[in-house]
């Protein structure tokens, strides 16, 4: 089972790689949005009551955005693409389990959520002059990653769901909005009265608020009331995810 998991999560990682616009994008993206944004504002403070610099604040909100945008893209766009080449009619006839398939997809989407975080938070240390302790990195690094988990889950729903040529509209349609009204590019003060009422029930909201307390902004809720958040989301996202891709093997195998 385990040299069957080795081979097939490489080849999902080289799979995914060698698509640039998929591996460029992932890389690239969170770091032209802080160049854009973080760099030019980067040592102004966010005010009291801890005065944290907004280049650090955005460093968090760039994190998340760059790991839930990883789980979301690979899965959703990936799946639905899949699916339109009849990939999973392939996969069916071959002897690898279901799981160890789709085990071997979450380890690569974790592989390249890490290598994100690793060209983005070089990139805000030297262009954006952030400084924070080593645990502050090592928390920020840790919960993003863990918190990403639900995200893989709505990927995974919104591939089965869609179809391979409406995957991309249904995913920037659902994420994109989602993220500016989270105020993962903006703080929450600056958003509209009602998308402020509404972004604390917003997945995204819930997982920014993670990134941003692990660097010392203040936030809304304790970090235990955010992962209460997070692991119902991820509930409620596996239980659509496993109803479609059940539905999907009943109307195509059974």
């Amino acid at each position: 089972m385990w040299p069957m998991l080795a081979r097939q999560t490489s080849a999902e990682f080289l799979k995914l790689w060698r698509v640039p616009a998929f591996s460029g994008t992932s890389l690239l993206l969170p770091v032209v949005f802080y160049g854009f944004i973080g760099v030019g504002q980067a040592n102004e403070s966010m005010g009291p009551p801890s005065f944290v610099k907004f280049g650090a604040y955005f460093l968090a909100s760039m994190a998340v955005y760059a790991v839930a945008n990883v789980m979301i893209f690979s899965f959703g766009i990936s799946v639905a693409t899949e699916r339109g080449m009849k990939m999973d009619l392939l996969m069916r006839a071959t002897p690898l389990p279901p799981f160890v398939y789709l085990l071997s997809r979450c380890i690569t989407a974790l592989g390249f959520a890490a290598l994100t975080l690793a060209v983005l938070f070089p990139f805000a240390y030297i262009a954006g002059g952030v400084r924070l302790d080593p645990s502050q990195w090592f928390s920020l690094g840790y919960r993003v990653l863990l918190g990403s988990i639900p995200f893989i889950a709505l990927g995974f729903a919104i591939g089965y769901l869609s179809g391979p040529n409406s995957a991309i509209a249904v995913i920037n349609l659902v994420y994109l909005p989602t993220a500016f009204a989270s105020g993962l590019f903006f703080p929450k003060q600056l958003l509209p009265q009602i998308i402020q009422q509404i972004s604390p029930y917003l997945p995204l909201y819930r997982f920014g608020q993670l990134g941003w307390d692990a660097i010392g902004a203040p936030t809304s809720d304790s970090v235990t009331t955010d992962w209460i958040y997070l692991i119902g989301y991820g509930v409620g996202f596996f239980a659509i995810a496993i109803w479609a891709y059940r539905r999907e093997e009943s109307r195509k195998f059974s």
